[in-house]
């Protein structure tokens, strides 16, 4: 098995779900542009999206493959197959009585996540309606998890991998076809979330039937698989997933400011999520078992190793990754989402969040790769209390860079009252975006300094890092003098739009590797340095 072909597989798998990713957010930038509406989605469909990162994608799955790939190395297929189907039937059961709550008191989880739609009522009461049907979408969704998390153990990562494209391809087809034919168009979107959970579920069983681990759910919190998978749940909720309780906090505070600010947040973590998605999860979903192999096989040296290549290639993905879509986050607005309702105004308020988020880019792939050194020796505490930490720094920062942007913007004038003057003014969700991304390097910092007791701290070669910095100030000079400005984009139609853009990340791409190259940087420096157990 080899990491990097894996990670390569996976990561093209997910390529293809991000570009429909960024079709649907075209279409959806183009039907719905930035409202009080579009807001009232957003935040619909960010409560159960947080929970199955959280408990799904996040807690669960990083409590659940290191046990299930302990039970693969035993060779017992039945006992495998057993620990199956009481892990399924006892998530099931939990995730019926939390749909089951979650669409009875809606009223009450929108007051929570979104306070400033209370004085909304118009929007408040669209937010509760779209939370009903959305949150159903939490239960198919984390099923895929699950059954995705078996696939990876198994070594399978492709269709795991495609699979989320079938939520894009089901908003397209919401938007495009049914949304005219709702008094409320926005609601197309919400039965188009429920609908894609089902069908992303649908796709994976096959395959579970293939291999013999088609689950056949019995409740079973008794199985000693499930009590040791239920153990390590309950401090990773917080653990694995500070950087989804940073945007929920971010959509939280968000809801006080100018109406757009959600969504300009949303379309500019669209697209910091891209790298991070096709890089940084890629990254995570293949060392996770192979680091719990590697464990459970007492070859500590190659767990050391494979991070230090995870983080390596990291690096080398993340950092230009990052100074990429800061230099090119106006064009990349104009390009793809300035058409219909999103105007002027929006490409400049979503760019601006998009840079923040830059900053942080790198480290929120570093948490990714450091997470999984803990959560595959099954030691939870640890990125518990990183987790604490970090969240409580991210609250901190929200509240004061927000306050300090709009002191800026009012000119010191609170006379209004703190809420109408919050309200009043655009690009205060900026200090929302900063928030984030220092609490992202903070909790990677953190990470990395705690594993240097059991010695298991990957270092990064300086010489490495001397030559993505340069490369990197290259690439940016280059991009910066050979795009034309934002005002002269927003003049172009849709052709000359793409031409200028694609011009841009080719140019980037090429002086970035052609300055590596120079600089003495070869592939094979990027190669797997061991092999994982077989």
């Amino acid at each position: 098995m080899s990491l990097l072909g894996n990670t390569f597989r996976f990561g093209s798998m997910t390529l293809v779900s991000r570009i429909l990713g960024f079709v649907r957010d075209i279409v959806l930038a183009r039907w719905f542009g930035a409202t009080a509406a579009t807001d009232a989605f957003f935040v619909a469909f960010k409560i159960p999206n947080f929970l199955r990162r959280l408990f799904a994608e996040g807690s669960f799955s990083l409590a659940f493959v290191p046990v299930l790939a302990e039970y693969r190395e035993r060779g017992d297929h039945a006992a495998l197959k057993s620990l199956i189907d009481a892990t399924t039937g006892s998530l099931l059961a939990v995730l019926l009585l939390i749909t089951g709550l979650g669409m009875l008191f809606a009223p009450w989880v929108i007051r929570l996540f979104a306070p400033g739609f209370i004085d909304q009522p118009e929007q408040f009461a669209l937010a509760s309606d779209l939370l009903r049907i959305t949150f159903p979408y939490l239960l198919f969704i984390a099923l895929t998890a699950l059954a995705g998390g078996i696939l990876n153990t198994l070594g399978r990562f492709a269709l795991p991998a495609l699979t989320p494209a079938l939520l894009n391809v089901s908003l397209i087809v919401a938007a495009v076809v049914f949304s005219q034919r709702f008094e409320e168009p926005v609601k197309a979107l919400a039965w188009g979330v429920l609908m894609a959970g089902i069908l992303q579920l649908a796709v994976q069983l096959p395959a579970l039937a293939r291999h013999g681990v088609l689950p056949l759910p019995k409740p079973g919190f008794a199985h000693p698989g499930v009590r040791r998978i239920m153990k390590l749940m309950l401090p990773t909720l917080f653990g694995s997933s500070v950087a989804q309780v940073s945007l929920l906090l971010d959509t939280l505070i968000a809801s006080l400011l100018i109406a757009g600010s959600i969504s300009w947040l949303y379309y500019a973590d669209r697209l910091m999520e891209f790298p991070l998605g096709l890089f940084g999860v890629a990254l995570s979903t293949v060392i996770l078992p192979t680091l719990a192999g590697l464990h459970t096989a007492g070859r500590q040296r190659d767990f050391r190793a494979t991070l230090e290549w995870a983080l390596l290639l990291g690096v080398a993905i993340g950092v230009p990754s990052a100074v990429g879509l800061a230099v090119l986050a106006e064009p990349l607005m104009v390009t793809l989402f300035q058409y219909g309702a999103f105007d002027e105004q929006a490409v400049r308020m979503a760019a601006l969040a998009l840079s923040a988020y830059c900053l942080g880019l790198p480290a929120f792939i570093g948490v990714k790769i450091l997470a999984p050194a803990y959560f595959s020796r099954q030691d939870a505490r640890t990125p518990v209390r990183i987790a604490v930490t970090a969240l409580a720094v991210n609250m901190l920062l929200n509240l004061l860079f927000v306050l300090l942007i709009v002191q800026h913007l009012s000119g010191g004038d609170f006379s209004a009252g703190l809420l109408a003057t919050l309200a009043a003014h655009p690009g205060a969700h900026v200090g929302l975006a900063l928030a984030s991304s220092m609490s992202a390097w903070l909790n990677a910092v953190l990470l990395w300094r705690n594993l240097r007791a059991p010695g298991l701290a990957p270092s990064l070669p300086g010489i490495q890092l001397a030559r993505v910095l340069a490369a990197c100030g290259g690439m940016a000079l280059v991009v910066l003098a050979i795009m034309p400005g934002t005002e002269q984009m927003l003049g172009f139609d849709l052709l000359r739009r793409v031409v200028w853009l694609g011009c841009g990340v080719a140019a980037g791409a090429a002086i970035f590797a052609l300055l590596m190259l120079a600089l003495g940087a070869r592939p094979a420096q990027f190669a797997r340095p061991v092999e994982p157990p077989a």
